[in-house]
């Protein structure tokens, strides 16, 4: 093992520890959930948005809140709403008879972390507002650009059973999300455990454990970790197979109206570091891959209508993929 990876693997060892504590945080207030935890704090360390999709009552929003509240940033939640305006979200100018002259009065997305409650809900005109926001990590108001403070983070929620009143995210928006993250109903266990930590008045509160210069530094240290370029290489093969699943001889060009964008590539590599991070690694190995592949692609993978006739998932066809790639 050469001297840069010696101290890349020491530099991944203490910021592992970092991410330690805060999923410690974290527990004490979610129980089970570990593999979406973990998720969020890859997200969190590699600057990219997650959209989490799950029933009513999971704890999408209070897994979210708590995250925040381990870190030192600030924090919104917003309520989409369909009569929701793009000024609620990135402010407005409004006119100083003082001064006669308009200044800037700017909206909530102007903090660290935002929580976009049911973003589903929120009209068209809004979601294009959240995208520059989301891509450009900047805001117009009424032909003014106004930067968005470092980090930023939008995580959103929605509901997959809904249809009455909600708008259906654009594609262009979708694709801007790093993750895709599905959250399940918790094991019986974790339901017992649920019930006593919340119906028998204990009072449950987390630590600040890092500032938002640390997770600055952090997602900096993220670029830096070392990816072969056989590494490369298998997403390539990976991505290119959701586009042309035929030269690799998977039998599922029928199910894939459009395979994956370039996004997705850098969004794996990305995340196979933070994932490398997070195992005290400062280097990417093939399995770091396969553990987003998953978040990464799901959501980026649009099936044709003869796949969802025959209730297939995109899911089920990153398996085959993953199956069919020659892992380096």
């Amino acid at each position: 093992m050469n001297e840069e990876i010696k101290r890349l693997n020491h530099k991944a060892e203490k910021y592992s520890e970092n991410l330690y504590n805060i999923k410690n945080e974290i527990s004490k207030v979610i129980v089970g959930q570990d593999d979406i935890v973990d998720k969020l704090l890859i997200a969190l360390i590699s600057n990219g948005h997650v959209l989490i999709e799950g029933v009513p009552g999971l704890a999408k929003t209070l897994m979210i809140k708590t995250l925040s509240d381990c870190l030192n940033c600030g924090f919104v939640r917003l309520q989409f709403t369909p009569d929701l305006l793009p000024a609620d979200i990135t402010g407005t100018k409004i006119y100083d008879h003082k001064n006669t002259s308009f200044s800037t009065m700017k909206g909530p997305i102007f903090t660290n972390f935002i929580l976009a409650d049911e973003i589903n809900r929120a009209p068209p005109k809004v979601q294009s507002a959240l995208l520059e926001a989301m891509q450009e990590r900047q805001v117009s108001i009424q032909g003014d650009t106004k930067s968005l403070p470092k980090p930023f983070m939008v995580l959103a929620t929605q509901n997959p059973i809904e249809s009455e009143g909600t708008y259906r995210l654009p594609e262009a928006q979708v694709d801007r999300f790093m993750f895709k993250i599905l959250i399940d109903y918790p094991s019986k266990k974790d339901e017992i455990e649920i019930m006593h930590r919340f119906t028998e008045g204990i009072k449950i509160s987390v630590s600040k454990l890092i500032s938002s210069k640390k997770i600055l530094e952090m997602q900096k240290f993220n670029q830096e970790i070392y990816a072969d370029i056989k590494i490369k290489g298998y997403v390539a093969e990976i991505i290119d197979a959701t586009r042309y699943p035929e030269k690799y001889g998977l039998d599922i060009n029928g199910h894939i109206e459009y395979g994956a964008s370039p996004r997705a590539s850098l969004w794996m590599i990305l995340s196979g570091k933070a994932n490398a991070m997070k195992n005290s690694r400062g280097y990417v190995i093939p399995e770091d891959i396969r553990a987003v592949a998953h978040d990464v692609l799901r959501h980026r993978i649009l099936l044709t209508y003869e796949a969802e006739a025959e209730n297939r998932t995109s899911d089920e066809i990153i398996d085959l993929i993953l199956d069919k790639i020659k892992v380096p």
